[in-house]
């Protein structure tokens, strides 16, 4: 019985530091991050694409460089709240160091080792290319200081603790794209747009069990995370638009019948009229070649 017991503390030893290994937060090395030279025109167009402004500049603020946080995302497991991601030292990012700053976009660690809640859309940007996401976090570096605090985040049990956050990413984060498309460089460059940096998925697409994006329904629409409502289908079993309606859309929320973008999607709109003709092109044919779901 002696013997079986310890087998038993040894097996347990042995599974506690296999789960540790495998859910561990992921860091981008600092060496890395300094062989790249950023481009701080790339860095404003990505921070376009990325809707970064959308979730961090205060809501109603004019200003959308003021990144003060505080837009609240009601969800099924409670709200999250935008944090202050603007150049102050205190209340902002602005003591982190620029790896710091890519590892939270892209591996969703933060600086002193936990895992973000994927309401922070890193299962999309750990798609981008390291260049533009290093860009990114030069072009932040420019942007003005606010000292407005972070507020927490109001989740209830089980979702407040982030221990299961690192297993979560095991099934909820993944390198390749959703679908798979023919070899043409205008749907590589809408797929690189619309899935990494843009992260329509997000929103668009329902999830599973896990609450890992249904990749096998990829834009077929889902349900509203406060509850209110849906997101719509924008594969072309649903949205019969032209790929100058949805380009022209993307750039001045206009649709075609002369309705207008509201709710969330305003400010994605404001973000993505930012791009250049031919991106919101490729965005636009990405969209028209997604496979048709009901």
């Amino acid at each position: 019985m002696k013997r079986f017991g310890l087998i038993i503390l040894g097996l347990g030893a042995l599974a506690l530091v296999a789960g540790w290994a495998l859910t561990r937060p992921a860091t981008i090395p600092a060496d890395e991050v300094a062989a790249i030279t950023p481009d701080l025109a790339r860095g404003e167009l990505v921070f376009h694409a990325a809707g970064c402004a959308s979730c961090h500049a205060a809501p109603d603020a004019e200003d959308k460089t003021i990144l003060a946080g505080g837009y609240r995302l009601d969800t099924p497991a409670g709200v999250f709240v935008a944090p202050n991601i603007s150049q102050d030292p205190e209340y902002g990012i602005g003591n982190w160091t620029r790896a710091e700053v890519v590892t939270a976009i892209i591996k969703g660690t933060s600086p002193d080792g936990r895992h973000y809640y994927p309401a922070f859309p890193y299962p999309a940007y750990n798609k981008a290319e390291l260049s533009d996401i290093v860009s990114l976090a030069a072009y932040l570096e420019t942007l003005p200081a606010d000292p407005t605090p972070s507020q927490p985040h109001e989740l209830g049990f089980p979702y407040s603790i982030r221990v299961g956050i690192g297993l979560w990413k095991l099934v909820g984060v993944t390198d390749g794209y959703a679908i798979d498309l023919p070899d043409d460089p205008q749907l590589a460059r809408g797929q690189y747009l619309s899935e990494a940096l843009a992260h329509c998925g997000e929103c668009h697409t329902p999830r599973n069990m896990q609450q890992a994006l249904d990749t096998t329904r990829w834009f077929a629409g889902a349900p509203n995370p406060s509850g209110r409502g849906t997101i719509p289908n924008i594969t072309p079993a649903k949205l019969d638009w032209s790929l100058d309606d949805i380009a022209a859309y993307l750039e001045t929320g206009f649709t075609p019948d002369f309705d207008v973008a509201g709710g969330t999607m305003a400010a994605v709109v404001q973000g993505l009229g930012n791009l250049p003709k031919e991106d919101l092109e490729a965005i636009a044919a990405y969209v028209k070649a997604v496979p048709a779901a009901e």
